[in-house]
């Protein structure tokens, strides 16, 4: 069994999976807080371990992908102060199996990489990856398997979190689904404009990506707020919220395992 880690704006998603059967034993989101040390993590990871009665002993090693540069060597070393062993990161040099066709391969996020390493081993391609938090990315895969890069669209509480600072009369509301489209009231009128607003800019956005590509594609989604918005879309669309950490368990197979057997 091995910990999987993936560190976003929000939230860091941290879990323990089984590389042998992809299996995900269990997965857990921690609140980001670039103010913490190495120690402060190390010791969150461990009361999150003992949640579910996982010694840090018992895991052969770990895995991480980062989107906070800041964040990514105090969460590493803490780690692997806990586990007692080095931790793979997501970066340039690790073996991914995925051609990717950007003007610039390294500008490749982590977490976007490793959606992708996941969405095609889970559901082929060619395939769009929806990606929802602090910003909502599209990726898109071809039919050849080639990422072919995507879109970044505000996420939707960053989108209800300008408004309410920039316009007086605009409270602070949390996203949540309405009761109806039409609303009579501000709150309600704000939620069902970020709630059906985004669903229907995903599925503009899809039908823009298919008539491009010249043919239709599956659609998976993932992150912590695909459960809000994903059902409210037209689209067909799968929610995977447990994609990121496939995806680590697959490349920590591919380059742990691998060079093991050699």
């Amino acid at each position: 069994m091995i910990l999987t880690v993936d560190v976003g704006n929000t939230n860091i998603v941290i879990g323990c999976a089984e590389p042998e059967t992809n299996r995900i034993v269990f997965e857990e989101r921690l609140y980001t807080d670039r103010h913490k040390s190495n120690t402060e993590y190390a010791m969150a990871a461990k009361q999150v371990l003992e949640l579910y009665g996982i010694a840090p002993g018992e895991l052969e090693g770990g895995i991480i992908s980062s989107s906070v540069p800041p964040l990514t060597k105090p969460i590493r070393e803490g780690l692997e102060r806990l586990l007692g062993k080095k931790l793979i990161e997501v970066g340039p040099g690790i073996k991914t199996g995925v051609d990717i066709k950007l003007d610039d391969p390294t500008q490749l996020g982590a977490d976007l990489l490793v959606g992708a390493v996941a969405g095609i081993s889970q559901y082929g391609a060619p395939l769009i990856l929806i990606d929802m938090g602090t910003a909502t990315t599209i990726s898109v895969i071809n039919d050849e398997k080639r990422f072919m890069g995507g879109m970044i669209i505000p996420g939707i509480e960053v989108s209800l979190e300008g408004l309410a600072r920039r316009a007086a009369y605009l409270p602070e509301v949390a996203v949540k689904k309405p009761n109806k489209l039409i609303s009579g009231n501000t709150v309600g009128a704000m939620q069902s404009g970020s709630i059906y607003g985004h669903a229907s800019c995903i599925d503009g956005m899809i039908g823009r990506i298919w008539d491009e590509l010249g043919y239709k594609t599956a659609v998976v989604a993932t992150g912590g707020l695909a459960g809000d918005v994903i059902p409210s879309c037209k689209t067909q669309i799968k929610i995977d919220d447990q994609l990121l950490l496939k995806g680590l368990t697959i490349l920590y197979g591919k380059n742990v395992r691998m060079e093991k057997k050699k």
